[in-house]
């Protein structure tokens, strides 16, 4: 992966971290300026990773699943091209303006993907689509899975009053 690559995924993460803590961060009063930024900052490098992730979890699931998509070929990988639309959807589909827009630019960024997917790995290109769409899907759920987690670890509970 290029240097550009890697800030493209960045700033898309960046971006995604931005649009789910602005909502939280919102309703918080009191709240330091520095635990804002390193979470921001921890949500984007993870929302980085996670979207580094999806091509290779899509070339991973299209070897194991479907037997035409040979090991000699390179993986598939993101590209300058492949990821400017991706960080256009971060940008343009903060997550503030819509989960529907922000689906519908995703499912954009994972159609380019399957394109690329069946071009490497010369599949079909509805059978790539599967392989992006689930890989995309159980990326999501898993960071989701671990956001919640990291919410129900770090919520203070008041303590109980004794009567």
């Amino acid at each position: 992966m290029s240097a550009v690559v890697a800030v493209m995924l960045l700033f898309a993460g960046l971006s995604e971290a931005v649009g789910r803590l602005l909502p939280v961060v919102a309703r918080l009063r009191g709240v330091s300026h520095t635990r804002v930024l390193v979470m921001v900052l921890g949500g984007a490098v993870v929302d980085g990773a996670v979207f580094a992730l999806w091509p290779l979890s899509a070339w991973t699931l299209a070897e194991l699943v479907l037997p035409a998509a040979s090991s000699d070929r390179a993986a598939l990988a993101w590209t300058p091209g492949l990821a400017a639309p991706l960080l256009l959807a971060a940008v343009l589909a903060f997550p503030l303006l819509g989960p529907l827009l922000h689906l519908l630019l995703m499912v954009g960024v994972g159609t380019g993907l399957a394109t690329a997917l069946a071009t490497v790995a010369g599949l079909g290109w509805w059978e790539s689509a599967g392989c992006v769409a689930v890989a995309g899907v159980g990326l999501g759920v898993a960071v989701e899975g671990i956001r919640r987690l990291v919410v129900r670890l770090n919520t203070t509970r008041a303590p109980e009053r004794f009567p």
